[in-house]
């Protein structure tokens, strides 16, 4: 008992460096907003990073223009969320950063958004990563997603809560605000490029979880969240990513699963068959082929 204390004792340091990454990719417009946001904040001790994902319009001279003190990395392509976030990761550590928010460009954090995180996430060694509460942009009192969800890896399925919940029922964390301790990831490593767009934090933190961290929510750390803004809102591409990404961390972490993604991808053809969705089953099954072309999938051992 003694020794599970001492583990779990809050450090000393109560304001440790935190390094913010934002990641662009042609939403220039939301990325400034975002910035202003951060700029307003209660924390002493952040720094914030934007990675431009391979911007095809004039978003690197705009947010430059907008903000010059912002350190802006280019990764001269579009890498993904996985691939642009981790640009700014590696930056992180190297940089000596305690601690690595993940914050999406298409967000508004409140003014103390980030100290909740902190707080919470410095009340437990053991914690590994903490999410904010996201809210509507276009409705502020309203839950999008309640810091994560829990994950069924028989069928492949996660949806964000919108309800409290206390943190040992998380299985994974909403990546729109996430906090991340540096010791975490020198554990389990970075997050997965093999994903390209959703799923990526949630198999980050089945990582983290294999590895015995805690995950945990930070229900006074607000952030507003324009839900969208990376795909349009557009099913098609959607059902494409979605599809891939489901099959990749079923791959990695269902404990049977060939059966489990042949269960996913029957319900997905099945329900678009019956509404007679028949374009959204073709993007499934680009999303399928997708996946073939990325085998075999080795699993992650850090």
């Amino acid at each position: 008992m003694l020794i599970t204390m001492r583990e779990n004792k809050p450090p000393q340091n109560l304001h440790p460096k935190v390094t913010c990454i934002l990641v662009n990719w042609n939403g220039w417009q939301d990325t400034i907003a975002c910035l202003k946001a951060l700029k307003e904040g209660d924390y002493p001790h952040l720094t914030i990073v934007v990675v431009d994902n391979g911007s095809s319009n004039d978003s690197v001279e705009k947010i430059k223009t907008a903000h010059p003190d912002i350190l802006l990395l280019e990764s001269g392509r579009n890498l993904g969320f996985a691939g642009g976030n981790n640009i700014g990761i590696r930056h992180a550590l190297a940089q000596g950063a305690e601690y690595v928010w993940l914050l999406n460009n298409d967000t508004e954090p409140a003014k103390d958004a980030l100290s909740s995180l902190i707080s919470k996430i410095l009340s437990d060694r053991r914690i590994g990563a903490v999410s904010s509460i996201c809210y509507y942009a276009d409705n502020p009192s309203t839950v999008q997603a309640w810091a994560g969800t829990r994950v069924n890896l028989w069928i492949g399925y996660a949806r964000n809560s919108t309800e409290p919940h206390s943190d040992e029922w998380f299985h994974a964390l909403y990546g729109a605000s996430m906090l991340i301790a540096r010791s975490a990831l020198e554990d389990v490593g970075i997050l997965d490029e093999g994903f390209f767009h959703y799923w990526e934090e949630t198999e980050f933190c089945l990582r983290l979880r294999k590895k015995g961290w805690k995950l945990a929510a930070a229900p006074d750390s607000r952030v507003l969240h324009k839900v969208g803004a990376s795909t349009g809102a557009n099913n098609l591409i959607l059902d494409r990513y979605f599809t891939t990404s489901g099959l990749r961390v079923l791959r990695l972490h269902s404990l049977v699963p060939r059966l489990a993604m042949f269960v996913f991808l029957s319900v997905r053809f099945s329900r678009r068959i019956f509404k007679l969705q028949f374009s959204r089953c073709r993007s499934v099954w680009d999303g399928l082929q997708d996946y073939l072309q990325t085998l075999p999938i080795v699993p992650r051992t850090r």
